[in-house]
């Protein structure tokens, strides 16, 4: 098998991580299809994984939060990128293929060199985006997977599109836990992009109309001052719902939790904007949970029924709000039988299972 031993480049390997924690699972399970894999990641934190897998860390788990500001964090990147070619150099023998996940920066660096050296070069790249550095890493790359048609690599032709990867024996329906059937999710990162603002207008919009509902916001805000001020923002605009208890902001839970969260709630809303495909709302949508998107992407996924009552217009709240009330108004049988529907298209068309099985098949041919 040509990807017999692999070199598995991410930004994070740390099973507790709330964002990150599944690429863990990613690991194990390629794991089981090669001899060996080794992961260079910038952050190394707690890991469960077999004993034909080693990790090497950049650093970042080292580090302070001085390090990562102003000045020393030009210096700080300089030792990341001495770090990332001395691994490469070390691990030369020990690969056959390059698997770069989400950051096309890493093969930019080490592309030539891999390329000199044989190597087949893998590029996972997800986002509706793309700079300089995401073309010439797609240029160098011998073939780019993404989740949705929608993301900027998807109009290359080495681009195939893959499941997103969701363990659906993990991500499940759990009948024992107590589900809120008023209580409106939102669960991830805390930032600009995530467009929570608009899930916190359609609340004040439903708490006009006297309904019965609140919303829970889990996550926390990443490392940048934007980030945080946009927190402070959102609570902010919350006020008069945090004095009715009509929502609640929690810091991020690890991944090992959220299925329990998933499972506690009736509705989840995401709120990102078409481009990638947030991992989130398979994840959700495998426990069961009924979920509310906007990302265009899930129009080919949903049918008529499903889409009408599922998706709202991009960027606009009014919509969201009647959608919500909608979903808040229907009997708990067809709840679940949407929730059903879901969890079969994330087994369908995004497992994990299916995920390994066409990096394996593509890696061959």
């Amino acid at each position: 098998m040509f990807m017999s031993r692999l070199l598995f480049i991410t930004q994070k390997v740390d099973k507790d991580d709330d964002v990150l924690g599944v690429y863990h699972r990613w690991i194990e399970e390629l794991s089981k299809k090669v001899d060996k894999i080794n992961v260079i990641c910038l952050y190394k934190g707690r890991l469960e994984l077999p004993s034909n897998v080693g990790v090497f860390s950049l650093g970042k788990d080292k580090l302070s939060d001085a390090d990562l500001r102003g000045l020393k964090r030009g210096f700080t990147r300089i030792k990341y990128t001495i770090r990332f070619w001395k691994y490469i150099w070390k691990l030369k023998r020990d690969h056959d293929t390059v698997f770069v996940h989400m950051n096309p920066i890493y093969v930019v660096l080490g592309g030539i060199f891999w390329k000199l050296s044989r190597k087949k070069i893998f590029l996972w790249y997800n986002h509706p985006l793309g700079n300089l550095t995401a073309k010439i890493g797609i240029k160098l790359a011998d073939r780019v997977f993404c989740t949705s048609p929608y993301s900027f690599s998807a109009r290359y032709g080495k681009t195939s599109l893959m499941p997103a990867g969701i363990d659906t024996d993990f991500f499940h329906p759990m009948p024992e836990i107590s589900k809120n059937n008023k209580q409106i999710l939102y669960l991830g990162r805390i930032s600009p992009i995530k467009k929570i603002e608009h899930l916190i207008e359609a609340a004040k919009i439903l708490d006009g109309r006297g309904l019965d509902f609140k919303v829970l916001i889990i996550g926390s805000p990443g490392s940048s001052l934007a980030d945080r001020e946009y927190e402070l923002r959102l609570k902010k605009i919350s006020s008069d719902l945090l004095s009715k208890n009509k929502i609640e902001f929690k810091s991020a839970v690890s991944n090992h939790q959220t299925p329990e969260v998933y499972n506690s709630s009736g509705i989840f809303v995401n709120l990102t904007p078409t481009g990638s495909l947030d991992k989130t709302i398979l994840e959700a949508m495998a426990c069961g949970t009924v979920v509310l998107v906007s990302n265009k992407a899930f129009i080919n996924l949903f049918n008529k029924e499903a889409m009408e009552k599922c998706m709202f217009a991009e960027g606009n709240f009014l919509d969201l709000a009647v959608k919500i009330e909608h979903l808040l108004s229907l009997p708990a049988s067809q709840k679940t039988e949407l929730g059903r529907q879901s969890r079969d298209i994330v087994i369908r068309h995004h497992s994990l299972a299916g995920l390994i099985d066409q990096l394996t098949e593509l890696a061959n041919v």
